[in-house]
């Protein structure tokens, strides 16, 4: 599943977030899993895979009983921070309230609903609409940076 754009929400006193109409209506169109994967990420946001998405990149990793200590230390954040969430009836998922304190979003707060890729990413707004120009003007050198790197690994 394809997700792009952004859309301003609020998450609301119950720490509801309303999943924006073009996403959802196209995650109920593909049947993508019954429910959403939410993982705060350290750059100050959350993730949302669909249930599907998120154990298909879960299995494309080579698991294994004796994995490494980097590994197993990573499975063990990643996979421990990551819970499942089930949209209501009206279209919203509440987000768990220690995410939000991980990254610093409280109840009542405007936010950025943001396409990307495979994933929503649940930004503060204030945040994304003053580093979006930024962001867009540094977008080729990232290009650049990542098409040196895939370079290098071929």
């Amino acid at each position: 599943m394809l997700f792009t754009g952004f859309s301003e929400h609020v998450i609301d006193g119950k720490f509801r977030l309303a999943v924006p109409a073009k996403y959802r209506n196209q995650w109920v169109a593909e049947r993508d899993g019954g429910a959403w994967m939410c993982i705060p990420w350290p750059t100050g946001h959350l993730r949302l895979y669909t249930e599907s998405t998120f154990g298909a990149l879960a299995a494309h990793g080579g698991a294994t009983l004796t994995p490494d200590e980097d590994t197993a230390e990573l499975e063990a954040r990643l996979y421990g921070l990551a819970e499942r969430l089930e949209m209501d009836s009206a279209g919203r998922l509440v987000l768990p309230r220690q995410h939000l304190d991980l990254i610093g979003l409280k109840a009542e707060t405007q936010v950025a609903v943001v396409g990307a890729r495979n994933r929503l990413e649940v930004h503060d707004l204030a945040g994304w609409k003053s580093s979006l120009a930024d962001r867009f003007k540094s977008l080729p050198d990232l290009v650049q940076r990542i098409e040196i790197r895939q370079k290098g690994q071929a």
